[in-house]
């Protein structure tokens, strides 16, 4: 028997080492390195040594040569066409970021801070599922009582098959009759976190759908480090990946997040998986929004909007309600930009506060906005405008929360801005769509007529956007506008704002 491999791994960047450093050679990270031994298992699982490591296992390390078969390689014409079918998870929204549907046999990985809602949905989403599949659902974190808790509480009102944590081998049928209307008849529970029992429960159960909650937690017997770390997640990501393959098993997988927000693991976890989406949203605000940012089978940046009630999450029909605040009463340093979530148009209302500054410096913050945008409007403004922006604290917000980062809605903060420092009302008819230059100037967006028919919907009026634009034939008056100050004339109409009305005060 040859003797186990060590070798070190660096848990940030996952990159390997014959010997241990104090500072990753990779990264630069400090006392990241692990030790790992690497010892032949019983479980087919992908090795990292690749085709010469495949042919060392099949043949117990001898060099004989494997049988020759057919060609395998085939011309795209050779291959046959085949129309898979997305399954529908029962979320609308879900369905929207994974491009309409669940790929069967795909591997999707959910990230998000602790509480925001993953187990939630997922177990929502196996409730629906299980109505027409069987639905294996893999707990690391909770035993099957607890899950049976949360299950209730989030609706699933019939029994859950819970697998044994003594025998997992043993798939025991539920004896209670099944009604077609019944909810989670056939849903299953394991407990559990060893990967090679995971995978004989997957081979005895035959689900359609296995949910990993969470990958983190799932352990691989032959290697010696912790759950958790760069060379267990890796080679649990890669056995799940050839079951899902080999075996059209579609994996539905929870991962934990650093500190940073990136998904925790080595960055190959996200290369494995057909689809990587996160879960964000303020754990002190009740709205949730599922993004995309892979996607093998669909567009990227779609996102799905959810609301957390007492009862688990609900989803979001018109999201543009839940970010605009009450129109019939709008305050000054207000604006209604219309920004757009890849395919998505959503009307959000920006807020702004201008006062003035007893620093040095004055401060500059921005919740939902991209901060070294607000500094560039904050400088056009002082430059092109002539408002003392180097005198006055700036804060800017989204309301709700969302972030809305894109150049689209440069115009909406800089009609904010002006709004709060001569304490103005913006109409509150009145959208803005624009990206604002270095010079001043207003210039065009992307997917502008999607941005006002979303405004024309909701019953908005008017439109600031940049001139030159091809515009719809829509319910809207258009305002086109090529510089900055002519759309904060056009955006402040009631008080009869001017150039002159924008010059600063003696006193400030």
């Amino acid at each position: 028997m040859a003797k186990p491999k060590t070798f070190f791994t660096c848990n940030e960047c996952g990159a390997e080492s014959p010997q241990w450093f104090g500072k990753c050679p990779a990264c630069g990270t400090y006392n990241s390195l692990e030790e790992q031994i690497s010892i032949q298992s019983s479980v087919d699982v992908p090795s990292r040594g690749g085709v010469s490591s495949w042919q060392s296992a099949q043949g117990n390390g001898k060099s004989h040569a494997k049988p020759a078969k057919a060609r395998a390689s085939l011309t795209f014409d050779q291959i046959t066409d085949r129309q898979i079918a997305r399954w529908e998870s029962g979320y609308g929204e879900l369905d929207r970021v994974l491009g309409g549907g669940i790929v069967p046999g795909s591997m999707v990985l959910i990230g998000g801070d602790p509480g925001i809602g993953k187990s939630t949905l997922l177990l929502q989403v196996s409730n629906q599922l299980a109505q027409k599949y069987r639905i294996l659902y893999v707990t690391g974190e909770e035993s099957g009582q607890q899950v049976k808790l949360r299950a209730s509480r989030l609706g699933v009102s019939k029994p859950l098959s819970v697998v044994s944590e003594e025998n997992v081998t043993v798939v025991v049928e539920t004896t209670l009759p099944i009604d077609p209307d019944s909810i989670g008849a056939d849903l299953y529970v394991l407990p559990e976190t060893d990967l090679e029992e995971i995978l004989r429960e997957i081979d005895s159960l035959k689900p359609n759908v296995a949910v990993i909650d969470s990958i983190q937690t799932v352990f691989f017997p032959a290697l010696t480090s912790a759950p958790g770390s760069v060379a267990q997640v890796r080679e649990c990501t890669a056995a799940l990946m050839k079951v899902a393959k080999h075996e059209d098993v579609t994996m539905l997988i929870v991962g934990h997040v650093t500190k940073e927000g990136a998904i925790a693991g080595p960055k190959v976890l996200e290369h494995l998986v057909d689809t990587v989406l996160y879960f964000e949203g303020d754990r002190f605000a009740s709205h949730r929004l599922l993004r995309t940012v892979k996607n093998r089978f669909g567009a990227t940046h779609e996102i799905g909007i959810f609301e957390m009630v007492a009862d688990g999450l609900r989803e979001v029909d018109n999201p543009s309600e839940l970010f605009l605040g009450n129109r019939d009463d709008p305050a000054p340093g207000t604006a209604i930009v219309v920004a757009c979530e890849g395919t998505r148009p959503i009307v959000v209302e920006l807020q702004a506060l201008v006062s003035p500054t007893s620093y040095p410096s004055p401060r500059r913050a921005g919740t939902g906005v991209d901060y070294n945008r607000l500094v560039q409007i904050l400088a056009v403004l002082e430059k092109r405008v002539g408002i003392p922006m180097s005198k006055l604290d700036s804060y800017v917000a989204s309301a709700g929360g969302l972030n809305v980062e894109e150049p689209a809605v440069d115009l909406g903060i800089a009609i904010a801005i002006v709004a709060s420092f001569r304490d103005r009302i913006v109409d509150p008819g009145t959208v803005l769509i624009g990206e604002v230059g270095l010079g001043g100037q207003v210039r065009s967006v992307s997917q502008m007529e999607l941005r006002l028919k979303e405004a024309a919907k909701l019953g908005f009026k008017r439109a600031i956007v940049p001139k030159g634009t091809k515009f719809p034939d829509l319910n809207i008056e258009i305002l086109p506008v090529s510089k900055v100050i002519d759309a904060i004339i056009a955006a402040i109409p009631h008080q009869e704002l001017t150039a002159d009305d924008l010059e600063p005060d003696e006193d400030e």
